[in-house]
């Protein structure tokens, strides 16, 4: 079989169904948006350093941050430019970001609450795109396609570079099966399937969301929030492995992320 016989696009989807990958609602990130703020900010934050030391902005007056969060991205580069949209289907992340950007005496960003199936018509093209941590979706070709379309000057993704987020030894202590979600090679071939030539690095540096694990409640929290909920088997499972494991060696020391970033691509050039 040849490279080009292999649809990444249906392999990812089966990809995100092997790993039973649920769809947290914005009510979820509601609950974390003032902790991702905090942690955002924080000085030894190397991931938002290194991103943004590889967004060219040369001849970008525009930007549109597509899962914008608490406005982290779209924060940092607004003194750069002249208009900034941060789009996000979570309110509390808006308002945070918001409420930010009122703090700093920003006043060229606006919030969009808009998710990544919502129609963007009436969202405006800019001239960079980013999406930074947020291109878990469910169809990534569709995704690809709409930041492409979305951005007159360059695109720039960031995905994961291992392909879990809970340890596979929890795992199989609730019983389910390891399987892991689609890292960043997905969306790569994707690209190239598309006819666009991206370019990749890595952003290497300490995992900045570590796990909470100094009480059980803290910790299957954690876990729920990251697995979409537990049930009373499940539950007594994780207290089992909880006892006999030093759950505080659990986050890792490190997280790594793909850097997939183009020139934009005229949409008729699309393949």
């Amino acid at each position: 079989m040849l490279i080009d016989h292999i649809d990444f696009t249906e392999l990812y989807r089966q990809q995100m169904r092997l790993a039973q990958r649920t769809e947290k609602t914005p009510e979820h990130w509601d609950l974390r948006a003032e902790k991702m703020a905090t942690r955002g900010d924080e000085p030894e934050n190397s991931y938002l350093q290194q991103l943004l030391a590889k967004i060219d902005l040369h001849g970008a007056q525009t930007l549109f941050d597509m899962g914008c969060g608490p406005g982290t991205v779209a924060l940092a580069l607004a003194d750069k430019l002249r208009e900034v949209y941060g789009v996000d289907y979570s309110p509390g992340m808006l308002a945070v970001a918001a409420r930010r950007a009122q703090e700093r005496a920003i006043k060229n960003v606006h919030w969009v609450k808009r998710a990544w199936e919502d129609p963007w018509d009436d969202l405006p093209q800019c001239d960079i795109a980013v999406a930074s941590r947020s291109t878990l979706v469910a169809d990534i070709r569709q995704a690809m396609v709409r930041l492409n379309r979305m951005a007159r000057l360059r695109v720039y993704t960031t995905h994961m570079a291992s392909s879990s987020f809970v340890p596979p030894s929890i795992l199989r202590a609730l019983g389910r099966e390891v399987a892991e979600l689609p890292d960043y090679i997905y969306a790569l071939n994707v690209l190239y399937q598309m006819g666009i030539q991206a370019r990749v690095d890595f952003i290497r540096g300490q995992c900045e969301y570590r796990l909470d694990t100094s009480t059980f409640e803290l910790f299957e929290e954690n876990m729920r929030w990251h697995l979409g909920g537990l049930d009373d088997d499940e539950r007594q499972r994780l207290y089992r492995w909880y006892q006999r494991y030093d759950a505080s060696a659990l986050a890792p020391a490190r997280r790594d992320w793909a850097l997939i970033y183009w020139d934009s691509v005229p949409e008729e050039r699309l393949r």
